[in-house]
Formats: structure tokens, C-alpha cells, sequence
């Protein structure tokens, strides 16, 4: 089951890094403005986009496989039919390097199959939140 206990959400705020999947360029699209206030909140946002080169001040990477950094948060703006795939990345990378211990799906995506699968790899899953809203709530 996805995490939606208040104590469980407000464990995942203790990471440090958070790679964010799909994380925009634009100024004013969620997926902008949530990694800039995370990452004005003290954790290191490593943007992963495959159109950008830099994000918010940080290098993007095209994917997560690609980023040399542990990560302890997968954070993923993209549509749910893409979490399937994105979730195998994170399983794979979870298996090979021991990190990537929480991925979070933002707020209106959500996939139960690949987060079933994605849990029983023994990652923890939270779906259709979204970081700051939870993070301002919990510890704002």
C-alpha cells in the first residue's frame, strides 16, 4: 500500500536529495515551482529532463540510471501511463546502488500496479500528493 500515514510522509521529508522526473524549465508550471521550493528548502533537487541541460542552477540528466549522485527521492511529474517505465528505472536503479529508497508520484498520478511492484522491491511509494503541499503541511 502506498504511504498515506502522516508519520510515514513526514519520514520521506528527512532525505537530502530529491531527483525530480519531468522537471520543467517553465517558470510557473508545477513542475518548476515544487523542485524550486523544495530546493529552497534545504534538499538538493537533481533535475531529470532529457530536453534541458541545466535546471534551477543544476545540471539535468536524462535519466535516473544517469545520475551519479545517491538519491534518496524519485519525485515524478509525469503523466501515470508513463509510471510503469519510470518506476522500472527506479527499481533498477534501487537494486544496483542501494538508494533511491521513496518514489512519489505528484499530485493526479498515480499507477497501483507499478506501484505494487515498485514496493515489493522495497521502495516506498506515496501517490497523487504533492511534495510541497505535504512538506508545508507536515513541516512548514
Amino acid at each position: 500500500m502506498p504511504i498515506t500515514d502522516d508519520a510515514e510522509l513526514d519520514a520521506v521529508f528527512d532525505a537530502d536529495t530529491i531527483a525530480v522526473v519531468g522537471c520543467s524549465t517553465t517558470p510557473g508550471k508545477a513542475a518548476h515551482e515544487v523542485p524550486a521550493y523544495l530546493q529552497r528548502e534545504g534538499y538538493r533537487v537533481i533535475p531529470v529532463n532529457p530536453f534541458a541541460d541545466e535546471v534551477l542552477g543544476e545540471p539535468a540528466y536524462d535519466a535516473i540510471g544517469d545520475v551519479d549522485a545517491e538519491i534518496d527521492v524519485v519525485d515524478v511529474f509525469r503523466p501515470s501511463d508513463e509510471v510503469p517505465e519510470i518506476a522500472a528505472a527506479v527499481r533498477d536503479r534501487h537494486a544496483a546502488r542501494g538508494d533511491a529508497g521513496t518514489m512519489w508520484l505528484q499530485l493526479g498520478i498515480s499507477h497501483d500496479e507499478a506501484a505494487g511492484e515498485t514496493e515489493a522491491a522495497g521502495i516506498d511509494v506515496v501517490q497523487d500528493r504533492c511534495m510541497k503541499v505535504e512538506h508545508e503541511r507536515l513541516r512548514g
